[in-house]
């Protein structure tokens, strides 16, 4: 009988989903958001949100982060599938634009633009103005009647595109247009003619001729193209692999690259672009802060190659472009809750949004910032807390230099130029006119200044080895004062009054020459420049109320205490007046180190008898318990650990090799006599105490069950200050710590030799004197035994060097 059993046809398999490599932005529409910056960058997304919120933003689309890492896996080759979605959204932003890239009567032109997640100001690459050609140059110069525009539009895509992507040295084409001006007698770019710019174009093609081979390439597909891969490949960059080095960013992240449509600045006195702030960057003031250039694009503000104007000069300029843009940087930071750094341009008139990112500041700025939008309602405290990041605070607390030494320098004719205040802090160094010579130098534990024309992302390497960073050209805005705020350095920008010759290695202010190797002192809070080295004076912590209020709020959140390292009843002021909740760690042997002190501690270990150590340390004794008594003063009713001397001892002592010296000369110069004899007993005692290994010799608990002489001194010292300070209504909380413990014998013997002494210094002192006992877990044997350790101790810490 036939089988009745029916079978379903079986469904083909759904095709799996195209990644998506290209998102778009255009006509009031986004694909992305702010959230998406992980995938599309902090620039591809910021320009998203734009959009979806209609501020006029240009339109384009945005390659995503994925993409880049996909190319660097697949060994530098553009993933399947992206370049018909990236022709697709071209496509979108001609229709939007009613222009065609390349086209000769219309042309579009756009920028390829880097922007990772994370904020790498200047650190990749950018190129604007593609499209153009000999024909759509023509086209562009026709459609905006303006012949002189369109050439000075193709001379810089040229020149960018040759650098960026072809990795033409910039040089060649620098030295073409320095060369042109000067035949032409101008200073400046704009000076130049249509027909100079014209000549400059053959100019700059011929440089790419003969350093490629090959002619420039014309077909705006490959252009851009050839743009695209830059963008990816500048992600491993040198100067973008150290900035991610310093800053601790992952080289996974990967870089986005946004294709946008060009608008433009350098269109004539009613156009101009600009970069600007919020909130002022360096101080946190609740102002608009930024520069503007008329008749430019967006990389000579950024660049430094002009020095701009003010962004108040525009509201002067251009009032109602100034007015929109001022309404849409407060809605910018209201959406984001945040300081935003801004880029526009103004094309004949009409504003446009090329970036919007959180705005990098400085350690004061950081806080003002976050405590002010705090009482704005802008932001929690929470929230504030976490703006302000530790290093920050540290940052915060640098010296500035000293007023009085200041006004010497005046007098004596030592300041030389004032430029802008770009980022504050006080420096001093060596003037350095080139990145590789900073780091060279840096290796040689030398403090430089790095002295440019003005800083370009390929510097980046120097002025992270540099302690301040100083520029003829460029302003507040510009790429070194951008990274030194980021760095924490101190920068002075823009300072005309420096000519700087790289050629000689040096700059001069009017009759003053600097050379290279010169010391110089610069003020990043005044913008002041000053030959010779300036001593420094520590901040004014009482003075910076912000911060006082921002951690007061972190006081009440943290679980952790706060302890301090310190030594000398000076810095325990200091440490209870920054909010420490105790002493941690206070060594004894620095105490033994001032110039009063250090001849008993000699004597002490040039002593052969016990009587004769015993006799030094009875004078050591008033100094250790007097700055006992002050620290205890000084953290009244805090804990204070207090460790028994850890070094060797003949970290006391003079070298063995100044001594030879000594005794040699003294016997050529034939001076006979005690004192010979006294330098040949110090050589033979720093013989008898040499160890091949004094690290792990005779020292810490070693040394004090050798010689306990020293230990019954020092717990006199401690007991007996407490007990003092006690009689005064003084709280005093010591605790003992024994150093570098590694068998439980040695803690047993030291523990009965501390509690006999103690008792001692009670009966005499006729009162109970609370004190904890405890030690340092340093070395791997104590590590083994610590839950043996922890039997006979009331308290441990780690020592972790």
């Amino acid at each position: 009988m036939p089988s009745t059993r029916t079978t379903k046809a079986t469904k083909a398999a759904p095709k799996a989903k195209a990644q998506k490599w290209v998102y778009l932005f255009a006509d009031g529409k986004a694909e992305g958001n702010a959230k998406m910056r992980a995938l599309l960058g902090g620039k591809g997304a910021g320009l998203a949100e734009m959009t979806s919120a209609a501020l006029p933003v240009p339109p384009g689309f945005t390659i995503t982060t994925a993409a880049c890492n996909a190319y660097f896996k697949s060994g530098g080759k553009l993933p399947p599938g992206l370049w018909g979605q990236v022709e697709r959204g071209l496509a979108t932003v001609e229709r939007s634009t009613k222009k065609k890239l390349g086209d000769p009567k219309n042309p579009l032109l756009v920028s390829v633009r880097s922007g990772a997640a994370m904020s790498m100001p200047g650190m990749m690459d950018t190129v604007l103005n593609l499209g153009l050609n000999d024909q759509s140059r023509q086209g562009l110069a026709t459609l905006t009647k303006n012949d002189r525009f369109a050439w000075d539009a193709y001379r810089r895509f040229i020149s960018m595109f040759g650098r960026i992507v072809l990795d033409i040295p910039a040089e060649k084409f620098d030295a073409a247009l320095e060369k042109r001006k000067h035949a032409k007698g101008v200073k400046s770019d704009t000076a130049l003619t249509a027909k100079d710019l014209a000549a400059l174009v053959e100019e700059f093609k011929a440089i790419v001729k003969k350093a490629t081979g090959k002619p420039f390439p014309t077909q705006p597909d490959e252009q851009l193209r050839l743009a695209v891969e830059a963008v990816f490949g500048s992600w491993f960059g040198q100067r973008a692999k150290d900035y991610r080095k310093q800053f601790k960013i992952s080289d996974d992240l990967g870089t986005a690259c946004s294709v946008v449509t060009m608008v433009f600045g350098n269109m004539g006195d009613d156009s101009g672009t600009g970069v600007a702030f919020t909130r002022d960057p360096n101080t946190g003031e609740k102002k608009l802060y930024g520069e503007y250039l008329t008749n430019a694009q967006g990389e000579d503000v950024v660049a430094g190659i002009r020095t701009p104007a003010k962004i108040e000069q525009m509201k002067r300029d251009l009032p109602k472009a100034y007015a929109q843009f001022e309404k849409i940087a407060q809605r910018l930071e209201k959406h984001y809750r945040d300081a935003q750094d801004l880029e526009f341009t103004i094309e004949r008139g009409t504003l446009f949004m090329l970036q919007t990112r959180s705005a990098k500041r400085t350690a004061r700025a950081a806080v003002k910032m976050a405590t002010d939008m705090v009482r704005e309602k802008l932001i929690t405290k929470d929230e504030a807390i976490q703006r302000v990041d530790p290093l920050q605070v540290e940052q915060l607390l640098v010296p500035g230099f000293d007023q009085a030494a200041v006004e010497r320098a005046r007098k004596e004719g030592r300041f030389l130029a004032k430029g802008l205040n770009a980022s504050p802090g006080a420096a001093t160094g060596r003037a350095v006119f080139d990145a590789d010579r900073a780091v060279a130098l840096k290796g040689q534990k030398q403090l430089v200044v790095l002295v440019r024309p003005e800083t370009s992302p390929d510097d980046f390497h120097g002025m992270i080895a540099a302690t301040g960073i100083l520029t003829a050209r460029g302003g507040s805005t510009s790429h070194a004062a951008v990274v030194a705020r980021g760095l924490g350095l101190p920068c002075v920008a823009g300072c005309a009054e420096l000519s700087i010759d790289l050629h000689k290695r040096e700059m001069r202010v009017g009759k003053t020459v600097i050379k290279e190797g010169d010391p110089i002192s610069i003020d990043g809070t005044t913008g002041e420049v000053f030959a010779g080295e300036l001593p420094t004076n520590p901040p004014n912590y009482d003075k910076e109320t912000e911060l006082i209020e921002l951690l007061s709020w972190a006081d009440k959140r943290r679980r952790l205490g706060v302890w301090v390292n310190a030594d000398t009843p000076g810095e325990c002021i200091e440490a209870r007046k920054l909010g420490a909740e105790g002493v941690g760690l206070a060594r004894t042997e620095h105490m033994f180190r001032q110039a009063e002190r250090l001849p008993h501690v000699q004597d002490m270990i040039m002593a052969d008898t016990e009587e004769g150590r015993k006799a030094a340390l009875a004078k050591l004794l008033p100094f250790q318990q007097g700055d006992f008594r002050e620290m205890y003063k000084a953290m009244d009713g805090l804990p204070v650990v207090i460790r028994l001397i850890d070094p060797p001892l003949h970290e006391f002592l003079r070298e063995f090799a100044d001594v030879d010296i000594d005794i040699a000369v003294a016997e050529a110069t034939g001076k006979d006599g005690p004192e010979l004899e006294e330098k040949k007993k110090i050589w033979r005692r720093l013989e008898q105490i040499h160890e091949d290994n004094p690290m792990l010799g005779l020292r810490g608990c070693r040394l004090l069950l050798v010689y306990p002489e020293i230990l019954e001194m020092q717990i006199r010292a401690i007991l007996g200050a407490a007990a003092d300070s006690a009689e005064k209504g003084v709280s005093a909380k010591p605790e003992i710590m024994m150093p570098l413990i590694g068998t439980m014998g040695e803690l047993d013997r030291l523990r009965d030799q501390v509690m006999s002494v103690a008792a001692a210094v009670e009966k005499e002192r006729g009162r109970k004197i609370p004190f904890k006992f405890g030690t340092m877990i340093e070395i791997p044997r104590a590590c083994i035994i610590a839950d043996e350790i922890a039997t006979k101790t009331e308290f441990f810490s780690f020592g972790t060097n």
